[in-house]
């Protein structure tokens, strides 16, 4: 029996629109009359049909299903969806990995109050930090270019990471050589599958005291953001042990005014 697209679209549960895509990827072919202009489908033509849309299913683009559809052995049906497999094991792996970054993020943001200005040990893992500034100043070195889009892509994964470089808290000193770069921790990048270069700095694992501040966006960087850090460091008798690093948690805008909540961490 013969039947019209409408009637056929009807029957199967598949738009009209979906019967012409496939049938201009060769995917099903109904007879054209040519007195009338119009295509008519036949009761086989379902099976092609519903095999075509199980493969869709499976995440089988397209193009593949129209040469499964054509000729395609058994076996070669199967290794097209152990590939499609392969794909969503894939997805789900970076979703998985994404969603434990969103819970990580998230409980960073609802710990700022309770961590603002007050003090408490951390430690740090390892990380892989591509340097971007001198100070606040953006540098323009070629290599940086392609791999700033590199890593611009693997967010929310890296994040902003300061560096206070050859720190030393001598009395008077509050003009800090800093800059600021994209960074990874060691288990992301792993889990990333990223390579590094000889451009990219290493920080190795560190204790840490570690504090949230807010600066707003009219302050200079300086020592006395954190000098409450110092000054606790040393009542306790604790010295500074290596370079002060720290994140940009959040940029918040008060009334038109800019501010950033950092997280400081001095190694000691």
């Amino acid at each position: 029996m013969r039947y019209s697209i409408g009637e056929f679209a009807s029957i199967t549960g598949v738009s009209a629109d979906t019967l012409r895509l496939y049938e201009k990827q060769g995917i099903i072919r109904p007879l054209k009359d040519h007195s009338n202009n119009y295509r008519y489908y036949y009761d086989l033509d379902v099976r092609s049909l519903l095999v075509s849309r199980l493969y869709r299913s499976l995440n089988i683009p397209l193009q593949d299903v129209s040469e499964l559809i054509n000729g395609a052995t058994a076996q070669r049906v199967q290794q097209q969806i152990l590939q499609s497999k392969t794909n969503l094991e894939g997805q789900i792996r970076r979703s998985t990995l994404l969603l434990n970054k969103m819970n990580e993020i998230q409980a960073e943001l609802e710990q700022i109050e309770e961590r603002l200005y007050k003090c408490r040990i951390k430690q740090l893992t390892a990380r892989y930090r591509l340097k971007q500034t001198s100070q606040d100043r953006l540098l323009k070195e070629p290599y940086l270019k392609e791999m700033v889009n590199e890593w611009m892509e693997l967010l929310p994964f890296t994040f902003f990471c300061f560096r206070i470089e050859n720190w030393n808290d001598t009395p008077g000193n509050h003009l800090l050589k800093y800059s600021w770069g994209m960074t990874l921790t060691q288990d992301d990048l792993l889990n990333l599958n990223v390579g590094v270069s000889d451009r990219v700095e290493y920080l190795p694992p560190v204790r840490c005291l570690s504090s949230v501040i807010r600066t707003s966006a009219e302050d200079s960087f300086s020592a006395d953001a954190f000098r409450f850090m110092l000054d606790e460091l040393a009542a306790k008798g604790h010295k500074v042990t290596g370079d002060i690093t720290g994140k940009l948690l959040l940029n918040e805008y008060i009334q038109e005014a800019q501010g950033s909540y950092l997280e400081i961490n001095i190694p000691f």
